[in-house]
């Protein structure tokens, strides 16, 4: 403690790249679950309801009663997942992968920090819409690589285009892109016609494409394509988490078919992971044979998407994106901030927690300058809850009328 304590007297208790922003939802989950669970209702975090699929729970407990130690893997993942994993882009997609190409990761986040440390340079610049999942720009920005920042809206349906690419070219080099389709925190798709011009502007322009498709599968309207279908280099980031229903088993992949930068990739997962959790990846293999479980989950997606696009205009929330895929709802609050007293949406979250005891993310999170005036409503949990948390909403809405 007294060590501690000294290195802080002398201002030096973190690094710069230790200076990260902090991941909003993270804090609004700490301060609702610190609240009584009966009453709070939890549309902050991208988390579903449901446990992991049968047949996987059944596999992991079979890895546990059995002779096998559980140690270490290859730190490219379980041979026998790999490969279940690039059959799924050839039923899926009608892609090719040889299962060589893809690497087990712990979660996503796992895979964002082996991909953007191997991809990109201390100073590189990498484009990415706003609003966007914060994790890219924060581990970017951790990285000493520059952020491009697009900004998107309804007009281009939440997602960036080839001409927002071509004008960001303008004040220099652009390394990289990162697209995410499903995305977080509109649930928007690229139409076929737009991921194929963004990825022929990344062929043309020398940069290196990383698609983020962990919302693939839980697809409301339309389709979404995966990068591979129109760029074969592009790396392909997915997880286990949201369609597969296994956030706390810290599971994803990514997919890359250039096989220096795939070896660069397995290099750091070798040093920074040594390997994904053994347990998670044999329980995984058994993901891909789940299909029917899974897809009664993307309805009650469905139904919970028409609960709250019906009745938060009723609460007072009127613009509102449209999910196509993924399991979020953006909606804009900048008329709410006078009459709830509150600055920005960071405030509104913590008031409407604090008041009616729904817990929702802060638009700070995914876009820093226009953030404030949005909050993201999350509908990954029980159709229930999306009807309570519109009656809370609806009454606390009417008290601020009043005042």
């Amino acid at each position: 403690m007294a060590a501690v304590s000294i290195v802080r007297a002398r201002g030096a208790a973190m690094s710069e790249r230790g200076r990260t922003r902090a991941f909003l939802v993270m804090e609004v989950m700490r301060e609702a679950l610190a609240k009584d669970p009966k009453e709070t209702i939890h549309l902050e975090v991208g988390q579903p309801s449901s446990p992991a699929p049968r047949k996987v729970r059944e596999a992991a407990s079979a890895a546990l009663q059995g002779e096998e130690k559980l140690g270490y893997t290859e730190a490219a993942g379980v041979r026998e997942l790999r490969e279940k994993i690039a059959g799924h882009y050839k039923t899926s997609y009608g892609v090719e992968v040889d299962a060589g190409s893809v690497l087990v990761t712990t979660g996503s986040s796992g895979a964002f920090i082996v991909a953007f440390t191997g991809a990109f340079d201390h100073g590189d610049r990498v484009a990415m819409a706003s609003p966007g999942y914060p994790c890219y720009r924060n581990i970017l920005e951790a990285l000493g690589v520059e952020v491009v920042e697009l900004p998107v809206g309804e007009e281009t349906n939440w997602q960036p285009t080839r001409a927002m690419l071509e004008e960001a070219m303008k004040g220099g080099k652009i390394h990289g892109l990162i697209l995410a389709s499903p995305s977080n925190p509109t649930g928007t798709i690229l139409r076929s016609s737009e991921m194929q011009d963004l990825c022929s502007c990344c062929s043309t322009h020398g940069i290196r494409l990383i698609s983020d498709e962990i919302y693939h599968g839980i697809i409301m309207e339309g389709r979404a394509d995966s990068a591979l279908q129109f760029k074969k280099d592009a790396v392909i980031i997915n997880s286990f988490s949201k369609y597969y229903s296994m956030t706390g088993w810290r599971l994803g992949w990514i997919v890359c078919q250039d096989p220096q930068l795939a070896q660069s990739f397995e290099n750091l997962l070798q040093n920074f992971f040594i390997s994904a959790p053994t347990l998670s990846q044999l329980a995984g293999i058994a993901a891909f044979d789940c299909i029917d479980e899974l897809e009664q989950h993307v309805e009650r997606y469905k139904k919970n998407r028409e609960v709250l696009l019906n009745g938060l205009p009723k609460a007072g929330f009127h613009e509102l994106s449209r999910p196509q895929g993924a399991f979020y709802i953006y909606a804009h609050v900048k008329h709410m901030l006078g009459p709830a007293g509150c600055k920005d949406s960071m405030e509104l979250a913590k008031k409407i927690l604090a008041d009616c005891s729904v817990a929702v993310t802060p638009g700070l999170d995914f876009d820093l300058s226009r953030g404030g005036e949005f909050i993201r409503f999350s509908f990954a949990g029980a159709t229930q809850d999306m009807e309570r948390a519109c009656e809370k909403l609806q009454r606390w809405y009417e008290g601020l009328e009043k005042k």
